[in-house]
């Protein structure tokens, strides 16, 4: 019998200051780099989810020195000069897209026989348009099935670097796995973007991250050019509390009115998930910036019309917002988001309507009326987002139970306890 979990409705208006886990994104791409820098890094405010626990087994796997401290949210790594230590390896990444598809490109420098796998579902993810980058760049990688998807085999043998394309319409994190590992390259890395970029601020954080950790690149256009001899600095790398997990707590005071802080988002953050309070702000909340966090406070809430193509791990929560404005909402440049860990907007349609809400959806957006909901059991698909933002819904209508709620151990274990959190402030 499948586990749910019962949602118990606030009466608002809340008030509450929170400190967040670490960005699942940033965790990930700080581990590939510490991995490649020379000497110890400790990473400081890491998140405990499946996420970074794929991407640490596998670096373990292939030979790495680490230490990881979840009572102190820390983790230590010896960083190895760019060299991979094991001469092959079976790595498993779940159904984190961050950790097969960094890993793909990283075991490219290494010296042997790599197979990077993940569950059914990353199984169904494509990889294809990374594996066709990795190929140009002189490394010899493939679809096992021969099907553009996971499992993949890379017989590596160093990344030659050279010029490079991959599309932007998939993944962001395509784009990403390379420029990681560019410097390393025996060449130059000429890394050219086809089309439109989803989610552009990502690659944007990947960038950023890269240059404070010492290696420059330079953007024209829609390549991006990155020096190869270029070195990470081993250190301390301080990770910026998950702005997506945030959106849930800071549309939570949109919902129910009140205020809600998170520490540590402000202005300068490397994620752009942080943007979705400006989603906020125009559906009614009141937002500010202050020197140690973000604060919103409800309002009336209304409809927007967004287009939310570079902050896509967002949509579902303004979905879960929109049934209580007081006009339509249009979520538009969604469309990707069907290949990732669910097809999204089909699943966020079908619970909404399961719920009462009257949704409309099309190949690339939603556009949800305003509602009278009721309670009913939501399917999550093993869907991480789809639990938390559905549980916004709980919050306000009776009766909202939620199925295999443990999917959100994938980037946040304790989401639930600190969502009822705001009953009491904490």
């Amino acid at each position: 019998m499948r586990e749910l979990r019962e949602i118990q409705p606030i009466r608002g208006p809340i008030g509450a200051t929170l400190t967040l886990p670490g960005s699942k994104s940033l965790t990930n791409r700080a581990l590939v780099i510490a991995a490649l820098a020379e000497g110890e890094s400790e990473l400081r405010g890491v998140q405990g989810g499946d996420d970074t626990r794929h991407m640490v087994s596998a670096l373990d796997r292939l030979g790495f020195r680490i230490v990881w401290d979840r009572h102190a949210a820390t983790i230590r790594i010896a960083g190895k000069g760019g060299d991979i230590p094991a001469s092959g390896a079976e790595l498993f990444g779940g159904n984190a897209g961050t950790a097969v598809r960094f890993l793909t490109s990283l075991v490219g420098l290494g010296r042997g026989r790599f197979r990077i796998d993940g569950d059914p579902r990353m199984r169904e993810r494509p990889i294809q348009d990374l594996l066709d980058g990795l190929a140009a760049l002189g490394v010899a990688v493939r679809s096992e099935q021969a099907n553009g998807c996971p499992p993949v085999i890379v017989d590596a043998a160093g990344i030659a670097g050279g010029a490079a394309a991959v599309a932007g319409d998939v993944s962001s994190q395509f784009a990403s796995s390379i420029l990681l590992v560019a410097s390393y390259a025996a060449r130059d890395v000429r890394l050219a973007i086809r089309g439109e970029l989803v989610g552009a601020p990502f690659v944007d954080m990947t960038l950023g991250l890269m240059r404070r950790c010492g290696v420059e690149s330079v953007r024209e256009g829609t390549e991006i050019s990155v020096a190869a001899g270029q070195r990470y600095r081993a250190g301390v790398m301080p990770i910026e509390p998950d702005a997506t997990a945030a959106s849930y707590f800071l549309a939570a005071a949109a919902l129910l009115g009140g205020e809600v802080k998170v520490r540590g988002l402000d202005r300068g953050s490397l994620q752009g998930d942080v943007e979705f309070a400006a989603v906020l702000a125009a559906m009614g909340a009141h937002v500010r910036h202050e020197a140690d966090g973000l604060v919103v406070r409800g309002g009336a809430l209304r409809g927007v019309d967004h287009d939310f193509r570079a902050i896509s791990d967002t949509f579902l929560t303004a979905a879960a917002l929109a049934p209580f404005a007081s006009s339509p909402t249009r979520i538009r440049g969604i469309g990707h988001t069907r290949r990732q860990e669910s097809d999204r907007v089909s699943a966020v349609a079908r619970e909404l309507a399961a719920l009462g809400a009257r949704v409309h959806e099309s190949e690339d957006e939603l556009r949800i009326e305003p509602s009278d909901l009721h309670g009913g059991e939501v399917e999550t698909y093993g869907d991480h987002r789809i639990a938390m933002s559905f549980a916004l819904v709980g919050l306000r209508v009776a009766g909202v139970r939620i199925r295999d709620p443990r999917c959100v151990d994938k980037t946040f274990p304790d989401f639930f306890a600190r969502l009822n959190s705001l009953r009491t402030g904490a």
